[in-house]
C-alpha cells in the first residue's frame, strides 16, 4: 500500500470515531436533558387554579396552593369519589404511594421527577399527571421514546384519568384511586 492509501484510511477512521462520539454526546445529552415541557396554557401558570404551588416573585420560592385546589370544594373538604392517591402497583416501586393534592405529579428517570423511575424503558422526562380546571386527574406523555400507556392503549394527546385505570410506563405500572 501507498503512503497515501494509509494516510486517507488513517483519516477516515478518525472521521468515523468522531461522528461515533459527537452522536453519543447527543443522545447522553437528550437523555440527561429530556424534552422542554410547556405549560398547557397561560392562564393555568398565572392564576394557578389547579391547586400546587405557586411561586412569589420576590422569592421565587413555592408557597401553599390556595384551599380551592383541584378536588376540593370551597368549604375545604375533598370531594366525594375524588382520587385520593396514586399507587405503583408493578415494577421495582410496587406499593409506593403518592398523596394527591391538586399539584403536578411527574414521571420518570430524573432526581427531580415526583416519583423517580429505575426502569430502562422509560425516559428522563418520561410523563405527567395533572388536575385540569375541572379537577379531573389528566395524564400527558411528555415525548417519550417507549411511549405511555392507559389501559393498553398508548397515548397521544392528554388523556382524562379514571380511578383504577393502569398507566404503565415500561414494566411499571401506576393507578389512580381513591
Amino acid at each position: 500500500m501507498s503512503e497515501l492509501t494509509l494516510t486517507v484510511m488513517r483519516l477516515g477512521f478518525l472521521a468515523v470515531l468522531w461522528l461515533f462520539v459527537i452522536v453519543a454526546i447527543q443522545v447522553i445529552r437528550s437523555d440527561l436533558f429530556g424534552t422542554k415541557v410547556n405549560p398547557r396554557s397561560s392562564r393555568r401558570g398565572a392564576a394557578a387554579p389547579s391547586g400546587g404551588a405557586a411561586t412569589t416573585a420576590a422569592t421565587g420560592r413555592a408557597t401553599p396552593a390556595p384551599a380551592a385546589a383541584a378536588g376540593q370544594t370551597q368549604g375545604g373538604g375533598r370531594r366525594r369519589g375524588a382520587p385520593t392517591q396514586l399507587v405503583v402497583v408493578q415494577g421495582s416501586l410496587a406499593g409506593t404511594t403518592v398523596a394527591l393534592q391538586g399539584q403536578t405529579i411527574t414521571l420518570g428517570r430524573a432526581h427531580d421527577s415526583t416519583i423517580v423511575l429505575d426502569d430502562d424503558y422509560a425516559s428522563s422526562r418520561h410523563a405527567r399527571i395533572y388536575p385540569d380546571q375541572t379537577g379531573q386527574w389528566t395524564v400527558e406523555d411528555l415525548g417519550s421514546t417507549n411511549g405511555t400507556y392507559l389501559d393498553r392503549q398508548r397515548l397521544t394527546a392528554p388523556t382524562p384519568l379514571q380511578p383504577g385505570m393502569p398507566i404503565r410506563i415500561g414494566r411499571t405500572v401506576i393507578e389512580l384511586r381513591k
